[in-house]
């Protein structure tokens, strides 16, 4: 089940990852739109479409807790992810004066991967918990 999750997880997360790469680009090299502005619109969209993908594909099969509940913690699971990018972006186009489209993206893959492990430990503990298994469950027939 472990490698089902994991491999569930990493299509539902390199989806998102290129919705969020493609999406910064088009925002910031295409639209004129700020680095870190883009950065948050492109995180944002990417951070809906990987809660969906993951409740109902790489964790279906665990605990699910109600829909406002699990995207509430998934939103401020990402939030402290998206800070770190924020952040990430941030240094490199102000702190190091970086402007081409190229280095703040390297920053933006940077800074998702830096929270990707954290984020699927984060969900499997948090919004996606493991159901309890029916030995230990109260009132479960006992063989």
């Amino acid at each position: 089940m472990l490698v089902k999750e994991l491999s569930a997880f990493s299509v539902v997360g390199l989806s998102c990852f290129a919705l969020d790469i493609v999406l910064f680009q088009l925002l910031y090299a295409e639209l004129g739109v700020g680095a870190v502005t883009s950065k948050l619109l492109s995180t944002l969209v990417a951070t809906t479409a990987a809660f969906l993908g993951h409740r109902y594909w790489s964790f279906a099969h665990r605990g699910q807790t109600g829909l406002r509940q699990g995207y509430l913690r998934f939103a401020v699971i990402n939030g402290a992810t998206l800070a770190l990018g924020l952040g990430i972006v941030a240094t490199a186009r102000y702190g190091l004066q970086l402007e081409s489209p190229l280095a703040l993206q390297i920053a933006n893959v940077g800074s998702i991967v830096i929270g990707t492990a954290f984020r699927w430990l984060a969900y499997r503990r948090w919004v996606f918990p493991a159901l309890p298994s029916s030995a230990t469950s109260p009132g479960a027939p006992r063989s």
